[in-house]
């Protein structure tokens, strides 16, 4: 390993710059390449409750909370006939919050923290190719400015591939699959003069579905302006956008044969144009490899029904930055610090995964969905089932739980053995639900953002220096957390929860 360790990462979405911003504040050099120039649109403005933490360990948090963006304290869905009020504060913890966000403004933010931390960011980069040394491992990078035909090279020790939906990674390894069950689209806009509701917790994302298998999202930001977008099957919206003549007359057609979600526009108006994505479901055969990691929308992308967006690409952000750090230091052998990046994150996506499907495919009624939820995770044995629920809807299970509980004992194996690369992690597991990967989470980095612990077997996360140990705390020492200060409930957060 190199005396003065290089890390790339091509990406300055939510999960590069929290990469970047992390192994900076770790002591390691980082160069950041981003293709775009910040700020720029991105849909995706809900956040959950975990990704305070994250925003605390990389210094991006107090930049944030000053911006002004929407409090955020729960849901309100109205799935199938069936109202869920998800109260955050009441149901699972009273400093359980985030933020409603323009993804622009939050982005750069994040983006403009990395660089402050110490990284490298390079915007207007474009990556042509990524290049490999004889042994497979990616050491450099060709890229060009804007406006320079110019080919640069910039060679580093390890690489985060945090490109998105370019999946620049995924794609060259050709491992990257798509979700057949999730091949939906997404159709929104936005909205001035509307209201949640009434039921609403403060800041509250409303989730509406349709009897044509789709379903609404409807969130609040700042300064009276709403994200209203709707997301059904492809197939169900081409032959509907074909009979209607455009995806705008189809969008309003069915906020009109919607009446829960008319209510909630009374008195609206719309300020901007329609715009859809779709096919936008998808995850890499693996999550890192010899000299690299994915990380974010490049490794994974779930439908958006749990807003679970910003969660895993800042989560991912955390155990790759973690895993990173702990192997250029010379702590840990790659392969095994590596692995746990793949099993930590990869568990987190798949607990929503589960959930996201069964929603859509085996849903009847709340009472046995959350008694579903409450399946995939064994701490807090006194909560109620939608208790269990709200937490791993709020991103809190990921971060809260630790594998102690859990019953069986599974054998993941992260790496192909075609590629010379294996790494067997034995550890205890729940495997009904979702194969040989645990549903189980990892521990408390929402509550205790300075030295919290994420556990794999004996291994977690520790954040005095960032990386991973196998020196478990003890249950006092667990007991001394002192929690974050939450904003103060406004009156109308009260009157909601």
């Amino acid at each position: 390993m190199a005396h003065d360790p290089h890390v790339l990462v091509i990406g300055g979405g939510p999960a590069g710059s929290t990469t970047a911003a992390l192994l900076a504040r770790a002591g390691i050099r980082v160069t950041l390449l981003e293709k775009e120039s910040f700020p720029r649109y991105h849909i995706g403005e809900s956040l959950l409750a975990s990704v305070l933490s994250t925003l605390r360990l990389s210094g991006a948090y107090d930049k944030v909370a000053a911006h002004g963006f929407q409090v955020k304290r729960g849901a309100y869905f109205l799935w199938k006939d069936d109202p869920w009020l998800l109260n955050w504060a009441a149901l699972v913890d009273a400093e359980a919050w985030s933020w409603q966000v323009d993804r622009a403004e939050f982005d750069k933010i994040l983006l403009d923290n990395a660089a402050e931390q110490g990284t490298e960011v390079i915007e207007q980069a474009t990556v042509k190719r990524v290049v490999f040394n004889d042994e497979g491992r990616p050491n450099a990078v060709e890229w060009t400015l804007a406006g320079d035909s110019a080919v640069r090279t910039t060679e580093c020790d390890f690489l985060v591939d945090a490109s998105g939906r370019a999946g620049i990674l995924a794609k060259h390894f050709n491992m990257r699959r798509v979700h057949d069950g999730f091949r939906n689209i997404g159709i929104w806009s936005y909205w001035t003069g509307a209201h949640l509701h009434p039921d609403s917790p403060e800041g509250a994302i409303n989730v509406v579905s349709t009897p044509e298998g789709g379903w609404f999202w409807h969130i609040p930001l700042a300064g009276g302006k709403f994200s209203v977008g709707y997301v059904v099957s492809t197939k169900v919206a081409a032959e509907r956008v074909r009979a209607h003549g455009s995806r705008e007359a189809y969008y309003h057609a069915i906020i009109g044969e919607t009446p829960e979600l008319q209510e909630l526009l009374v008195g609206a108006e719309q300020i901007a144009d329609v715009r859809a994505e779709q096919d936008y479901s998808y995850v890499a055969d693996r999550l890192c490899g010899p000299g690299y990691a994915l990380v974010g929308d490049s490794a994974l992308f779930l439908d958006p029904l749990l807003s679970t967006g910003v969660h895993l690409s800042t989560f991912g952000g955390l155990t790759a930055a973690a895993s990173i750090a702990t192997y250029l230091r010379g702590e840990m052998d790659e392969s095994q610090a590596l692995a746990f990046h793949e099993y930590v994150y990869r568990r987190a996506y798949e607990r929503f995964l589960s959930l996201v499907s069964r929603m859509y495919k085996d849903y009847v009624g709340s009472q046995e969905y959350f008694q579903h939820a409450a399946t995939l995770t064994e701490e807090h044995e006194a909560d109620s089932p939608a208790q269990s629920f709200t937490r791993i809807m709020a991103g809190l299970t990921d971060v809260e739980e630790s594998s102690g509980a859990q019953t069986r004992t599974a054998t993941v194996t992260i790496f192909d053995e075609a590629d010379g690369y294996r790494a067997d992690f034995a550890d205890n597991a729940n495997t009904e639900y979702m194969g040989s990967i645990d549903m189980a989470p990892v521990w408390d980095l929402w509550r205790d953002p300075l030295g919290a612990d994420t556990t794999m077997g004996d291994l977690r996360i520790t954040t005095t220096p960032l990386g991973l140990t196998s020196d478990l705390r003890t249950e006092a020492e667990k007991a001394a957390v002192v929690r974050p200060v939450r904003p103060p409930i406004t009156a109308e957060g009260a009157a909601a929860g």
